[in-house]
Formats: C-alpha cells, structure tokens, sequence
C-alpha cells in the first residue's frame, strides 16, 4: 500500500468547502473527561467521534443498534487524529463528520471537533476513522448491503 506525503491530498482533511454532506453532533467536556487542570485527555475525543458517528448514522435512517441487529457490524480498522488545541472542562465543541470514502466493505468517516465561542472558532481536532464491514455471525468482512451503501452515499 503507498502512502500519501504531506504534499498529497489524501493527507490533509478536506476543508469544508470541500467535503460532501456532514452531519454535526453537539458535545460538552465533562468533568470526569479532564485532568487537574481541567484539560480533556486526549483518549475522550474519540468518544466524541463516535458519539458523532452514531448520530448521524441514525439520522440517515441506520441506527447502529439496528444495524447489529440485522447481523452487521462495523468494527473500527483504523483511526488517525491529528490534536491541534486542548479542549477544556465545559467547552461546548461542535463535531462535524461526514463520509470521506466509501468501499465495497469498508467506509471512512472525517471529522473535525471545534469549540465556537464568540470570539472565534477554535478546530480542536481532525480525524479520519475507516471501519470495516463485517458478518457479526462469522466475523469475516462482507460487502455493503445496497440499502446501508445508499444511506452512507446520501450526499
């Protein structure tokens, strides 16, 4: 597999006039997430990814409990973030995904988590997770089924 330089587009996240349909998902830094000083461990952004992920997967009509249900299942097979700027306890941070590629049994999802407040926007982070199609029976990876291809290519 080769992989993209830094000059390759592949690299960087889309900007957002660039990327396809997103889907944002309010969070809060809790307490619990932070350290004495009140700074977010870098471990709970991927919570915020996920919790992102899961909504708009049901708002496209795919709720992943249902999903699972069905016998599908779609593990994570890799994750990349890149941390720009802390976040801290009860920022309010808004984290937008969307559908970066899709394959005939794997997607991958873009995000970027940013904390808006009157005086500026801040993007705290950008990431990039591909999860992997699978048969929850046999654990083997499976094709996209035609209705689960068509809510994650509404764009």
């Amino acid at each position: 597999m080769q992989s993209a330089s830094p000059s390759d587009p592949r690299s960087r996240p889309r900007e957002a006039a660039e990327r396809p349909q997103s889907f944002t998902h309010p969070a809060t830094v809790r307490y619990a997430e932070t350290d004495q000083m009140g700074v977010c461990h870098h471990a709970n952004f991927l919570l915020y990814l996920e919790d992102a992920r899961t909504a708009m997967m049901a708002a496209r009509a795919v709720p992943y409990g249902e999903l699972e249900k069905t016998g599908i299942g779609l593990p994570v097979r890799q994750v990349q973030v890149r941390y720009k700027s802390p976040a801290f306890y009860e920022d309010r941070l808004l984290v937008e995904v969307w559908i970066e590629r899709m394959r005939s049994a794997s997607v991958t999802f873009g995000y970027e988590i940013r904390r808006e407040d009157k005086e500026a926007v801040t993007v705290l982070a950008t990431a990039e997770i591909e999860l992997a199609c699978m048969d929850m029976a046999t654990r083997r990876p499976r094709i996209f089924p035609k209705e689960l291809r068509a809510a994650f290519s509404a764009d």
